[in-house]
């Protein structure tokens, strides 16, 4: 009885550790991401106006149709 009752609890100890190196390695990880990234400036968000001349052109197209 005592024999079993160490095993069950050798088993619960072993799959508790095994969940925290889950854990552990995750987290490092994470980390090592979070740390890789590159420090870049900000970026210049490009411009969303339309060419010269393709308001005339979609106009031209759309009188088409």
């Amino acid at each position: 009885m005592i024999a079993m009752l160490e095993l069950t609890i050798l088993a619960l100890i072993t799959i508790f550790a095994v969940a925290v190196a889950a854990g552990l390695h995750w987290l490092f990880l994470k980390v090592a991401f979070l740390m890789m990234q590159p420090a870049t400036a900000p970026r210049i968000p490009a411009r969303t106006q339309l060419a010269r001349g393709t308001k005339q052109l979609a106009r031209a197209f759309a009188s088409q149709r």
